[in-house]
């Protein structure tokens, strides 16, 4: 017998079952209708914030928006089927990925490493041409960053 991920996924309702809810403390509040419009406002305010800030930040050096856009994914989730569908699938995307790239032979995943190195730093070196350098890093790093093209003041 397969074992449950979560709540039932063949329903498409907007918002979660009760019985499809695992926490007591929101089975009360959807109780009352009057709790669980506020609730609901709250949780699709929260999380349209998180997917909204996901694209606003993802031009920063690091993973971006990414994880802002799967918190806010998770934090509608928690209340409206429809994101909980497409977070399924997008765990189930990931999951596929990662058994893709665990198949790959050691000098492609080595490959893929080493182009991953060099988009960051790319990604860094822009960065720093837009803002410029800043004045708080240690003054050799700051001459060797400044040496570098598009970096001069």
């Amino acid at each position: 017998m397969a074992e449950k991920r979560g709540p039932d996924r063949t329903d498409h309702n907007i918002t979660l079952d009760a019985q499809d809810d695992r926490w007591e403390w929101r089975r009360r509040i959807r109780a009352d209708p009057k709790k669980h419009l506020i609730y609901r406002i709250g949780v699709g305010v929260v999380g349209g914030i998180l997917l909204i800030a996901a694209p606003l930040t993802g031009w920063l050096p690091g993973p971006g928006g990414i994880p802002l856009f799967i918190a806010g994914l998770a934090v509608l989730a928690s209340e409206f089927e429809w994101a909980q569908r497409l977070l399924y699938k997008v765990k189930d995307w990931v999951q596929e990925l990662t058994a893709w790239t665990g198949k790959q032979p050691a000098w492609l995943k080595a490959l893929g490493t080493v182009a991953l190195f060099l988009c960051v730093l790319v990604a860094i070196w822009l960065y720093l041409a837009v803002l410029g350098v800043p004045g708080w890093f240690p003054d050799s790093w700051e001459s060797f960053l400044r040496t570098l093209p598009l970096l001069t003041e």
